[in-house]
């Protein structure tokens, strides 16, 4: 196990842990969490020996192997699978002594390292590599290209292979899915599932981190707090706690009402009922943690135009590419006032090429492109955060998009995204990535687009950021079109989908979860593993098992129905029993003195409902999705 006792550390004149203690036991996967400059990464550093305690001691089992993803690498000559394949330090090594015996033509011992190069399955060991970087997005001929070919991004990820393939006890991932397209980091979530050994983590995407750990390891006010569950449970405990102070009371409220009203809106405009329903409930998550992030120092929005186009984008029968060379063909694609688009598809499939003709950075091979005339793009990619200037201040920044801005309007707009005092008026050349993409974001709000077009935004964003990025989401009306990694932010702020694969561009019918089981599908039909089509649907016995399988459904739809039915009721009772207990939270008299022991009754009340509440419509869904699918299977 790992154990820290009474651990103090300084750097400089900052402390970063005072008297904190944490046990992570063998297997735990945990999740590392805080505000940035916390000290998250300076954990790891003291995990690594990097760092030494001031104070208190430091025990990781001596015997214990240690992964961990390097931030940096150097261009190389090195071919990527070589590189990759220097993380598996054991295999190099029985390698090497295999070549040394080969030359000696010492038998004895090529016989004896042959036997080690098996135990540690070191046959296996390349394939894997070619496996792993499968899995994270490169292609079959990216493998023997040298390192130097590769950019900064995709160098990450072959650091975040070369840390995977390494047989290890303790693993510890800093940012991994940073670099990461959807696709990678949800073959990245799978491969973490598996692992067998003690897994810490430092990641921003919500969604990632409550489907691989089963503990979170809060560092705050220099303390480490460790949370059995996920994210979302310790998001929720929370947001009850935040829930009992008073003072935060009506801006929960007001921020619970914001979510309910969005919800409402997407009901009522819903066009597909699977998306619905998964969008519904997603949203109905997010009303429930909102308390957790009163105290966020980022409250913006991305103010509405005032004037929009219908449609404000049209693309018709459109080839897309560059020098003549065909990406996406015949692409039909019309973008209107209120329209909320994720874009899937597969890395190299061409999301970033068509978002760059949309945006009017790559011109089209062939077809029509109709811009509106009150157009007014608000774009958001790395290259942009790249290109601000770095020698101006945020405020500078701002009153050079809207010259005649005064100095405490442009300070007021930049305290929303977390830039307060001083560092508003600094130069941006010492800002981190995460504070570049946050002004980079304040730029795009500050001028009022009526489209905006996100590509990977939540890079570099912490857990508060994307938080507020997705409630400014929710409460913008121009049209938006996201790429993104972040599932947590797809969920809760599109509500259609477009596939990119395969030189073509076509609306997606389904969720998150539907694109899941299609990537599997489609990994499946490549490798030649997909189940055999049945070709004697139609013949005497197929009619005979359909039959009898029918009489088996027709067994289940009875009781499953009574079931629904009960927990339908119960969650129309849990409804009223909320209703009743806010009317009560509404009478000014609960908050006098007098009546405090009655106002924390009333709000434990409230919280075990809501719990209560949320336990019993997820067990409501279940069943009606199991419902619906044995009524589908009847009648199919």
């Amino acid at each position: 196990m790992i154990r820290l006792q009474q651990v103090n550390l300084n750097l400089g004149t900052k402390t970063l842990l005072e008297q904190a203690d944490l046990t992570a036991h063998d297997g735990h996967k945990l999740a590392v969490v805080g505000a940035n400059g916390a000290g998250k990464s300076t954990l790891f550093k003291l995990l690594l020996k990097e760092l030494v305690p001031d104070q208190g001691d430091l025990f990781i089992p001596a015997a214990w192997r240690v992964a961990h993803m390097a931030q940096e690498v150097a261009a190389s000559s090195q071919t990527a699978l070589n590189y990759v394949l220097d993380g598996h330090e054991e295999y190099r090594r029985i390698e090497q002594k295999i070549q040394a015996a080969e030359t000696a033509q010492d038998h004895d011992a090529l016989a004896k390292y042959h036997g080690e190069f098996e135990t540690v399955r070191g046959y296996e060991v390349p394939q894997q590599v070619k496996v792993m970087l499968a899995g994270l997005g490169f292609k079959a001929e990216q493998f023997e290209l040298p390192v130097s070919a590769f950019s900064g991004g995709w160098r990450m990820r072959l650091n975040l292979a070369r840390a995977l393939i390494m047989p290890s006890d303790l693993l510890l991932l800093d940012e991994p899915t940073n670099h990461l397209d959807l696709d990678a980091a949800l073959w990245l979530e799978s491969f973490l599932q598996q692992y067998r050994g003690t897994l810490m983590l430092i990641s921003h995407d919500r969604e990632f981190i409550d489907s691989v750990v089963d503990g979170i390891v809060h560092l705050h006010q220099c303390k480490l707090n460790l949370y059995s569950g996920n994210y979302a449970d310790f998001e929720r405990r929370r947001a009850e706690r935040l829930a009992q102070q008073q003072s935060m009371y009506e801006q929960q409220q007001a921020q619970i009402a914001h979510i309910e009203s969005f919800i409402e809106r997407f009901k009522a405009k819903a066009s597909k009922a699977k998306q619905a329903q998964s969008r519904v409930k997603a949203l109905a998550r997010m009303e429930k943690i909102a308390p957790a992030h009163i105290d966020s120092e980022f409250s913006f929005s991305f103010p509405n135009a005032e004037k929009y186009s219908d449609p404000l984008v049209k693309v018709e029968k459109a080839d897309i590419g560059y020098q003549e060379k065909v990406c996406l063909s015949s692409v039909e694609l019309t973008l209107r006032p209120g329209d909320r688009i994720g874009l899937l598809g597969p890395n190299g499939a061409g999301k970033s090429t068509l978002i760059k003709a949309i945006v009017g950075e790559l011109d089209l091979l062939a077809g029509g492109y109709l811009a509106g005339e009150f157009l007014g793009i608000g774009y958001f990619a790395q290259h942009q955060v790249d290109a601000l200037e770095l020698n101006v201040s945020p405020i500078v920044q701002l009153q050079k998009l809207k010259p005649g801005t005064s100095e405490q309007v442009a300070r007021n707009f930049l305290g929303g995204f977390g830039f307060h005092g001083d560092q508003s008026v600094e130069s941006c050349e010492n800002f981190s990535g995460g504070e570049l993409a946050r002004l980079a974001l304040a730029r795009i709000a500050w001028l009022k687009p009526n489209l905006l077009i996100l590509d990977e935004p939540t890079n570099h964003l912490d857990l508060e950021m994307r938080h507020a990025l997705t409630m400014a989401l929710q409460n913008y009306e121009g049209a938006i079109m996201v790429v993104s990694h972040d599932r947590h932010l797809l969920s809760n702020t599109v509500d259609q989908f477009y596939l990119v694969y395969d030189g073509s561009v076509a609306e997606f019918d389904g969720d998150l979860d539907d694109y899941r089981q299609w990537l599997k599908q489609q990994a499946s039909d490549a490798t030649g593993t997909a189940l055999p089509v049945d070709k004697k649907e139609n013949s005497a016995e197929a009619k005979k098992e359909k039959k009898r399988r029918d009489a088996e459904i027709r067994g289940q739809l009875s009781p499953l129905k009574k079931t629904v039915d009960k927990l339908e009721q119960a969650v129309e009772s849990l409804q009223n029993t909320l209703q009743s207990l806010d009317e009560q939270l509404a009478d000014t008299t609960l908050y006098e003195a007098a009546n405090k022991a009655q106002l924390q009754t009333v709000l434990s009340q409230q919280a075990e409902a809501k719990q209560q509440l949320e336990q019993t419509e997820e067990e409501w869904m279940a069943k009606l999705e199991a419902l619906e699918a044995l009524q589908e299977a009847l009648e199919s």
